[in-house]
């Protein structure tokens, strides 16, 4: 089932237009620097694909003087790389943008992320490799999905592993789960 969602959902983000793309992902962007105002440090993925953009928000972050960590896989985990925008970055075996460097051992206030999907109890439909779950095992932060609202479902697609999101914010506005 969860593969089946995966190319549903991938196919329905795709579809967006490029202008109310565009619109989105300044309107996500404003709402996660307004619930995060008095926040320091922040994780976020560095948007890739069709997924919701994060390049305007990490600069923006960096130029408000937060500390910004991007994610790196190594191995079968993913570890935080501190970035203020002029680090190196090489493509990794799946063709995402990843920063060189030294891995960051602390707990980012906000942990941003990716996801295909995701439902009224607050479970993120990824990608499959389970990176974001094992992190949020390991590391403490807010976790907070960003997409689009077409990305809300009322599937339920959870298992065992799958750790809940916090919140959820669209251009909509912001879902909370739980606490």
């Amino acid at each position: 089932m969860k593969e089946r969602l995966r190319y549903e959902y991938r196919q329905i983000r795709k579809d967006i237009q490029s202008c109310a793309r565009e619109a989105a992902d300044g309107a996500i962007a404003d709402a996660v620097l307004a619930a995060f105002a008095d926040k320091q440090s922040f994780f976020v993925y560095f948007s890739y694909g069709s997924e919701a953009d994060t390049h305007a928000l990490v600069s923006r972050l960096v130029a408000l003087g937060k500390s910004v960590y991007l994610p790196r896989v190594e191995g079968k985990d993913m570890v935080a790389v501190a970035w203020t925008g002029g680090e190196d970055m090489k493509k990794s075996s799946m063709g995402i943008c990843e920063p060189e460097g030294r891995a960051f051992e602390g707990s980012a206030d906000v942990v941003i992320t990716p996801l295909l999907a995701v439902n009224p109890s607050g479970y993120r439909l990824g990608y499959g490799g389970g990176f974001y779950d094992r992190y949020f095992c390991s590391h403490g932060g807010i976790k907070v999905g960003i997409g689009y609202s077409v990305q809300f479902t009322d599937e339920n697609f959870q298992d065992g592993t799958d750790v809940p999101l916090d919140m959820f914010i669209s251009e909509r506005g912001i879902t909370y789960f739980g606490k």
